[in-house]
């Protein structure tokens, strides 16, 4: 009974240990304010323009 527990317990052990790895992870920096994506080809600035409007004047009678 004893050997059949130390078993699971190296089991789970190794199992928990694999998902654990050395490869690097690629992290975004993002600044306030500052968007750094691409452009994006639908945003017009007439549509741009619309869009604060209806952001002003829904924000603002609050």
């Amino acid at each position: 009974m004893k050997t059949t527990a130390w078993l699971l317990i190296a089991f789970f052990l190794l199992i928990g240990l694999s998902a654990c790895s050395d490869e690097s992870r690629d992290f975004t920096w993002y600044e306030p304010g500052t968007y750094k994506g691409d452009q994006d080809p639908l945003l017009s600035k007439d549509l741009h323009q619309d869009l604060n409007d209806r952001l002003k004047k829904g924000q603002t009678d609050r």
